[in-house]
């Protein structure tokens, strides 16, 4: 594991593994290196890409230094400073894979630090939401933000846990399983984000503003709304293209993913 300080002094803590061109992994809500999906989608890739696995700040062996994680346009600033010091430290140009929520994060930091420094951009399913949908995303926000105010972690966790869907008696036996405290440590990171997604819409003037390619993926077997996001990110940027990957759902394996971001980050 390596380190380096971010601009405000935070220290994020990543990993820099394989040969030739490169990728960073941008994790979604309460995942990080050991916590999540990014680990095995970098053993996956190694001998062909060098692979950047990182920490986002205020999880794992990251610190955060920002003192308000709520502060939505700051904590998205904030998050792009880190992944530019990765990119440097990894040579100056560096295409970005984000999963689920961190898929708006990359298209954000895309969008901010040019193509020159990000060459491509992939997604995988970020949760972008029909308009039906979108007054549910704005009272998740809402009661988030209040819970994040008064550093209520629980009542934080079990929103986003309800929000993806978790029953209650999962939530019930995640409360009482070993692990609770690490999840609610966690928790500020949430309104990161909720931040990076916005107001959850598809962000079409942020899209317009990317050049580079951008490739939008979901599973085949995925639901419709999950599948929505990548096709309206896909059908919205400058140079934009959509793939399905086979046999997969929002919980995808490496080795589904393997062949698409080769192929595409590659080419």
């Amino acid at each position: 594991m390596s380190t380096l300080t971010s601009p405000d002094g935070s220290t994020i803590a990543y990993e820099l593994d394989g040969t030739g061109s490169v990728l960073v992994l941008v994790d979604g809500a309460m995942c990080f290196r050991d916590a999540g999906p990014m680990r095995g989608i970098a053993a996956a890739l190694r001998d062909r890409l060098t692979v950047v696995l990182y920490d986002r700040r205020g999880r794992g062996a990251s610190t955060d230094a920002l003192a308000d994680p709520s502060a939505r346009a700051t904590a998205v600033a904030r998050e792009i400073d880190d992944l530019g010091a990765l990119i440097d430290a990894a040579g100056g140009r560096a295409s970005l894979f984000g999963m689920s929520s961190g898929g708006a994060l990359a298209l954000a930091a895309a969008a901010a630090l040019g193509a020159d420094r990000v060459p491509r951009v992939v997604v995988y399913e970020p949760p972008y939401l029909p308009d039906p949908m979108l007054p549910s995303a704005e009272a998740y926000t809402r009661q988030l933000l209040a819970a994040l105010a008064t550093d209520d972690r629980t009542a934080a966790v079990e929103l986003f846990l309800r929000r993806v869907g978790v029953p209650e008696a999962g939530i019930e036996g995640m409360r009482n399983a070993p692990g609770w405290d690490a999840t609610l440590a966690l928790a500020p990171t949430l309104g990161y984000d909720d931040a990076a997604m916005g107001d959850s819409r598809v962000p079409d003037e942020l899209l317009q503003a990317i050049s580079v390619p951008v490739l939008g993926l979901a599973g085949d077997q995925t639901p419709n709304f999950l599948r929505l996001g990548a096709e309206g990110v896909a059908s919205g940027a400058q140079n934009g293209s959509f793939e399905l990957v086979a046999g997969q759902t929002h919980d995808v394996s490496g080795e589904a993913l393997a062949p698409h971001l080769l192929r595409f980050v590659t080419d």
